[in-house]
């Protein structure tokens, strides 16, 4: 089978190949999948080109290979159909369509037309309530912006900002802060002003114009959703019970935070539940959310999708789709 294949850290042109591998046979309680749609993402472009804070530098080669990333397979989403399953296999069908993402903070090889997994990574949806396309893009950025929001225990009435709002968590989180009935203000370009409005952003601010901290507007919540700021820089903005929540990992400053302020910096990943996945998809298939994606290539041109989304300004999502 093809897949994408990185041979060494550094930038995607120089080290991602579309090479031919061998086809994963599935164990007693993993599903073959035949991969319709992947994703590239943000996270999967920081362990290529090994763009890590310089305090994470050397638990990440610990963690990810120091010459070279171990597990060399990219992609972390995915959507397809099951084409076989081990014998262990009891609650999926051979081809019954299926989407879900890889465990680990690793590489996770679905960028690829076939994918080994386990059953308990699935989540079966229907092809007449949502795509390979939408169904792909769904774990990450939503689980991810659906972790924090609860973590932040918002409420209805409450008003929140999201830094990075036309992103891939950023989109997500504007739906789900409305969903649970937030007021919402959305940092972004003014390019996605518009798209930004139509997820329900009640207030729009351009990031290259404004600096929101200067308003003098405090929030329940801020939420960083693309590690463009920091605590510091938006403690003035945040209500004294109010939480600051970030994709980054600032351990010790959260530890201090915690014990001199009422206020409380989130961070950290997503809850690893596969219920969470099974609530996103009912909130889709309800037409309460919807995936955002701004472009799609074809396997054969995966390289030129990281080189896209390695430039950081990506709308949502970005996929890979199979034939």
């Amino acid at each position: 089978m093809k897949a994408l294949v990185c041979t060494r850290y550094g930038m995607p042109r120089a080290v991602l190949k579309l090479q031919g591998v061998e086809k994963p046979i599935p164990k007693e309680n993993e599903a073959l999948i035949k991969i319709c749609s992947s994703t590239v993402t943000a996270g999967d472009c920081r362990i290529i080109t090994f763009n890590f804070a310089r305090w994470f530098w050397l638990p990440a080669k610990f963690i990810f290979g120091f010459k070279k990333p171990r597990k060399n397979m990219p992609g972390w989403e995915f959507a397809g159909e099951i084409e076989t399953a081990g014998n262990k296999v009891t609650h999926f069908n051979v081809g019954e369509k299926v989407f879900g993402y890889t465990s680990g903070i690793s590489l996770g090889s679905t960028n690829a037309e076939y994918l080994a997994i386990s059953e308990d990574r699935l989540v079966a949806f229907d092809l007449d309530k949502m795509g390979y396309d939408e169904a792909s893009v769904l774990p990450i950025g939503g689980l991810t912006a659906l972790h924090f929001l609860r973590k932040a225990k918002l409420k209805k009435g409450q008003e929140v900002l999201i830094y990075g709002a036309s992103g891939s968590v950023g989109t997500y989180a504007v739906q789900l802060a409305k969903y649970f009935g937030a007021e919402v203000t959305a940092v972004c370009s003014g390019r996605n002003f518009d798209l930004v409005k139509s997820l329900g952003a009640d207030y729009l601010i351009d990031y290259k114009m404004e600096d929101f901290t200067k308003s003098g507007q405090v929030y329940d919540v801020v939420f960083d959703a693309v590690t463009k700021t920091s605590f510091s820089h938006c403690a003035s903005s945040i209500k004294p019970e109010g939480h600051y929540l970030t994709l980054d990992w600032p351990i010790v400053q959260a530890i201090w935070v915690s014990l001199t302020s009422t206020k409380k910096i989130i961070f950290g990943m997503a809850a690893d539940k596969i219920d969470n996945l099974v609530y996103l998809r009912e909130l889709v298939e309800n037409k309460k959310i919807k995936p955002i994606i701004d472009r799609s290539y074809p396997l054969d041109e995966a390289v030129a999708a990281y080189e896209f989304v390695n430039k950081g300004h990506k709308v949502g999502n970005v996929i890979i789709k199979n034939p």
